[in-house]
């Protein structure tokens, strides 16, 4: 599922060219389409029932309709296909996260979270080369017929697979109706401006990295594996540091090292060994910020975790959706140091909230 999500933003100029438009047409395309998202706001009350199995099959089969629909080759066919993919994609994630959330003790779940959350570097490591290699050898449909079928097979197998996982004390508790909390509501602003820091930047890297660095498909594609697996490093780290030294000290810490990374990618001009660098930085801090930051919603409000973390992706969902749109346009108008300026100041803003977080949490405490 996130193979199918996350090739796209790399392959932009192979995509552009087969559906006969711009790069900045495209991300304006994959920003619109991200609102879809929004939608987990209505399954929020649906999860906290325990229906996480049936949603993330439901999910799953909406990956592959829409990989399905995009074999079709027009760009606004392909736009309604994104929005379904969306549909899928943020389905998938939220139900997952509640499935964990609702069984995994907290002082556990960064860990088990971040091991969930290897498939989003996995994508890279080893779908994105998978996908650069079906493109040179049969075209750009072969990765939408490939991961089609894939999903319709998987959303079969985590539909039929048998669940007798143990459920938390106050996972079983009835769900209430009480508005979210401001201490949740916090926490979910300050995830929603760590996903908008990675995704505004991420999703120009592909034609940064083609039209500023020179970087051929064939290398995108090693590029992006090699970013894979430093997005395994830092969702690795974010399993086994976090739930040690405090998942909130340790996001500040990753967002930290992702602003470094951005300011590095604006000194590269045309060397794509300090663009590689920065880069770098750049996937290491984000992954583990964005994985660390989904355990700490999951506990926000811990008798309401499926509407804590549906609206976790809502406000996610809207914050993406804009940073991906603005992303092509200031690319266009001032290179890869648009996109890190919006990047940066949303970084900022994530800090920000998560030490606001933490003075609230120490005040109660005391």
């Amino acid at each position: 599922m996130n193979t199918a999500l996350r090739w796209l933003p790399f392959f932009l100029p192979t995509l552009a060219s087969a559906f006969a438009t711009t790069t900045a047409r495209l991300t304006t395309v994959l920003g619109v389409g991200e609102m879809a998202g929004l939608s987990t706001l209505l399954i929020g009350k649906q999860l906290d029932g325990g229906k996480e199995r049936l949603f993330m099959a439901g999910a799953l089969g909406l990956g592959a309709l829409s990989s399905f629909g995009a074999l079709v080759g027009n760009l606004w066919v392909f736009g309604v296909s994104y929005v379904v993919l969306i549909l899928g994609v943020s389905t998938f994630t939220v139900s997952g996260h509640v499935y964990w959330s609702r069984r995994i003790p907290f002082h556990r779940r960064a860990r088990t979270i971040g091991v969930f959350e290897t498939s989003w570097a996995t994508a890279l490591l080893v779908g994105a080369p998978v996908i650069a290699l079906l493109i040179t050898a049969f075209g750009w449909r072969a990765p939408f017929i490939a991961l089609g079928v894939l999903l319709a097979i998987s959303a079969v197998v985590v539909g039929f697979d048998h669940d007798d996982s143990v459920l938390l004390d106050d996972a079983a508790a009835p769900t209430g109706t009480d508005p979210l909390s401001l201490d949740a509501w916090i926490l979910i602003a300050a995830s929603g401006a760590v996903a908008v820091t990675g995704l505004t930047t991420i999703v120009i890297a592909g034609t940064w990295l083609d039209e500023a660095l020179g970087v051929s498909t064939g290398g995108i594609g090693l590029v992006a594996m090699a970013f894979g697996a430093a997005e395994i490093t830092a969702s690795a780290s974010s399993a086994a540091v976090a739930d040690r030294v405090g998942p909130i000290r340790a996001t500040r810490v990753a967002l930290a090292i992702t602003i470094v990374g951005m300011l590095i990618m604006t000194q590269a001009d045309d060397s794509l060994l300090i663009g590689a660098i920065g880069l770098l930085f750049f996937f290491l801090g984000f992954e583990f910020s964005i994985v660390t930051s989904f355990s700490i919603v999951s506990e926000a409000m811990p008798t309401a975790r499926g509407r804590v973390l549906a609206a976790n992706n809502a406000v996610g969902t809207v914050a993406r959706g804009t940073g991906i749109v603005m992303s092509g346009i200031v690319y266009q108008a001032f290179g890869i140091s648009g996109p890190v300026a919006i990047s940066v100041t949303t970084a900022v803003i994530a800090l920000v909230l998560l030490s606001l977080s933490m003075r609230r949490a120490e005040s109660t405490a005391s």
